[in-house]
């Protein structure tokens, strides 16, 4: 089973799903030591399938992969429906389509299980929650490293009584989805350099470090405070290797795009990103209602795909440190 312990240069590469984690990227992280990580949420079971083997064409290295564990709330109609009314006039704007009702998915979560079962994946990590003990023992029984993503230590000791072999603690600087288990649940707001040491203290398990890393200086505190390895996903966003949308890569050396919030606007579920139009007019509005809210916003982003105001810009507040180099120079020169 794989181990923090063996990779070359402790640095990891962050899943980020809907297109921005590639096999390209994934693997070039993983074949100068680090471990890379694909973002496997929004994927069918058989797209996730052949995925994981084109990787595995392009590197003998480990690697990892990401699913979003699910949870199911009560629908709050009325609240999409009245975040469905606000958002009509831009997607008149765009074209978009605004689908008046959006049904729930698990997004093929237990088949998309059984796949890492199957590849004998090195490496699944879980955000939103952790799956319970009998799907971490599936994965373990398969010679599968499970890794917990936790915002908080209450949410790292539930992943430790599941049963996982590690942990990924994501501070509150981290870009893209926060790792919250509640849909509901307020963002507990902990720095990175604080959350990876309580985690440590309460679960004793090894335990990545993941949020707001700018500089091997970052990496090389973030290790002297506990952690076995140090993940970065923004600094990855310009390489060439990234899926990253031309108006997202241009946005993070924008000097128009200052600072990052974390918002529900787009899913319904908290993430952090450059602040632009969209994330300044409709947060406030935005309920917490997930899947749902995300798949609402789907047409409006896939409308304005090329406009740095519509569009998600996930990012960490280490956006401006992001260059546009090979992911292998960006691991190099993180390598503490």
């Amino acid at each position: 089973m794989f181990s923090f312990d063996d990779l070359v240069v402790p640095i990891a590469g962050a899943p980020m799903a809907g297109g921005t984690s590639t096999v390209a990227l994934t693997a070039a992280v993983s074949a100068v030591g680090g471990l890379g990580f694909y973002g496997g949420a929004y994927l069918t079971a058989d797209a996730l399938r052949e995925t994981i083997r084109q990787i595995r064409g392009r590197t003998d290295a480990p690697f990892g992969v990401n699913l979003f564990v699910p949870e199911k709330i009560p629908f709050d109609e009325a609240a999409f429906r009245a975040y469905r009314e606000r958002l009509a006039p831009l997607a008149a704007r765009l074209g978009a389509d605004l689908p008046e009702t959006v049904p729930y998915t698990d997004d093929h979560f237990e088949a998309k299980v059984q796949v890492l079962v199957d590849e004998r994946v090195p490496v699944a990590s879980f955000t939103f929650g952790c799956p319970d003990t009998a799907v971490v023992t599936r994965l373990r029984e398969a010679g599968v490293c499970v890794a917990g993503t936790v915002t908080c230590v209450e949410e790292a000791v539930i992943a430790r009584d599941a049963g996982v072999d590690a942990l990924c603690a994501q501070g509150v600087s981290a870009g893209g989805h926060r790792a919250t288990y509640r849909i509901l649940g307020e963002d507990p707001q902990i720095d990175t350099a604080d959350l990876v040491p309580a985690v440590v203290e309460a679960t004793g398990l090894p335990t990545v470090a993941a949020g707001g890393v700018r500089s091997r200086d970052d990496v090389r505190a973030l290790l002297a405070a506990g952690a076995v390895a140090v993940q970065v996903g923004t600094l990855l966003l310009r390489c060439p290797e990234a899926g990253t949308k031309p108006a997202h890569r241009e946005a993070l050396a924008d000097p128009r795009f200052t600072e990052t919030a974390t918002t529900r606007a787009y899913s319904g579920r908290l993430a952090r990103g450059l602040v632009n139009d969209f994330i300044a007019t409709y947060t406030e509005a935005a309920p917490p209602v997930y899947p749902q809210i995300n798949t609402l916003t789907g047409g409006i982003r896939r409308a304005g795909s090329a406009d740095a105001d519509v569009i998600n810009l996930w990012a960490g507040t280490g956006f401006r440190a992001a260059q546009a180099i090979p992911a292998a120079d960006v691991v190099a020169g993180l390598a503490p």
